[in-house]
This record gives structure tokens, C-alpha cells and sequence, in this order.
């Protein structure tokens, strides 16, 4: 009966940790926001889609959210 608790436990332990990793993973890669005034300085183009949100498009390519 022990072994099943201790099991349990490790195995609790160990999905949350898990869980833990999941989230600051991706919280990490989460794309960062720039302001219209510094994506047109960029050389960017600022463009807004319904239901989608203000985007940037860079130069290379790269899309940015706008905050």
C-alpha cells in the first residue's frame, strides 16, 4: 500500500512539474509586440485585419502584432 501512495505521488509530482515547463515554454514563445510608430521607422507596413488584429509586416518578411 506504501508503494502505490509513493507512486502516486511521484507521478502527481511529476505532472505538475511537467505542466510547469509547459507554460514558461510558452509564455517564451509568445511573438513580441511593437508600437505602429516604431514598425513604420522599421520600414515596416502597419495593416489592420477584422477579428484579426493590427499586424506589422516587416521588410524580411516577419509579422508582428501591433500593441
Amino acid at each position: 500500500m506504501r508503494i502505490r501512495r509513493l507512486l502516486g505521488l511521484v507521478l502527481a509530482t511529476a505532472a505538475l512539474a511537467g505542466a510547469g515547463a509547459l507554460g514558461a515554454a510558452t509564455a517564451q514563445a509568445a511573438a513580441p509586440a511593437i508600437t505602429s510608430a516604431e514598425c513604420t521607422d522599421q520600414g515596416g507596413t502597419v495593416t489592420s485585419q477584422p477579428y484579426g488584429g493590427t499586424w506589422c509586416t516587416l521588410p524580411d518578411g516577419t509579422k508582428v502584432a501591433v500593441s
